[in-house]
């Protein structure tokens, strides 16, 4: 009888916001993941608890049994851990979910390997819809290349196979788009904390903003002052943000940017 590949035993190395919500979509889609593991006893207990499984803290117990392990560590760590994660696992396939690494971390290190990127923000706080979240691929078999396929399409309508090289591209655009605009967000919310004025009401811009981008190429969505470089406004901005200097001048370095990509 043929095995579907959700009987691919899994551990996870990490439990944070990605594999937290990663752990908990593979396990309600019918996945067995036997083993959690955290450094701290707080973030392994909560995420095995949520999966039904074991945890540790100690990459030494580490479970030697799995199939697939999915390692998902901030980068630093998992560089400096990466011989320890792999000992005992010579016949498993390991991969990381990081967008940043190349696939060729794994290297001289172990047989199997490859790399589980979905790209998407994660909190734990949030539970979010795998269903439209892309995920791409890369191993260094095809058949292992297919497996993770089939994985990754349990989950999501939108799995693509990306070279190391394509998903450091991605995960720069994803900077600019995910982190530096909510970055924004966050400035903006401190800004209209001194006016007394209620974060929520950006909310229906936001949204709209987002909105078009479905419709529109982004520098065709594009508004504001920046675009026809509206100096009458530009200038009464700056002054505002004369007692915040480090806002002053990304609001000039954002808007000359914005007026320079307009008028290439």
């Amino acid at each position: 009888m043929k095995r579907s590949v959700q009987d691919t035993p899994i551990v996870f190395i990490g439990a944070g916001n990605l594999a937290t919500n990663l752990a908990k979509a593979l396990y309600q889609n019918g996945f067995r993941i036997v083993q959690v593991y955290s450094r701290t006893k707080e973030a392994a207990c909560a995420l095995a608890q949520a999966v039904e499984a074991g945890y540790t803290t100690e990459l030494s117990e580490v479970s030697k049994d799995a199939r697939l392990y999915i390692v998902s560590l901030k980068d630093d760590a998992f560089v400096t851990l990466l011989p320890e994660i792999v000992a005992g696992k010579e016949d498993a396939l390991l991969v990381h979910t990081a967008g940043s690494i190349p696939m060729n971390v794994w290297e001289g290190k172990t047989s199997r390997y490859g790399v589980f990127y979905p790209m998407q923000t994660f909190s734990k706080q949030r539970e979010v819809d795998f269903r439209v979240v892309p995920f791409f691929i890369e191993s260094n078999s095809s058949e292992d290349t297919e497996l993770l396929k089939a994985i990754a399409s349990v989950l999501s309508e939108k799995v693509y196979e990306a070279t190391s090289e394509q998903r450091r591209s991605l995960h720069l655009a994803a900077v600019f788009t995910c982190n530096f605009t909510n970055h924004m967000y966050a400035l903006a919310s401190e800004l209209l904390k001194k006016y007394d004025l209620p974060f929520n009401a950006m909310l229906p811009l936001i949204d709209e903003t987002a909105r078009k981008v479905h419709e529109l190429e982004p520098k065709q969505a594009q508004t504001g002052p920046a675009v026809r470089y509206d100096e009458n406004v530009i200038n009464k901005h700056l002054e505002m943000l004369a007692g915040e200097p480090e806002m002053q001048e990304l609001y000039r370095l954002v808007s000359e940017s914005i007026h320079r990509l307009h008028n290439k």
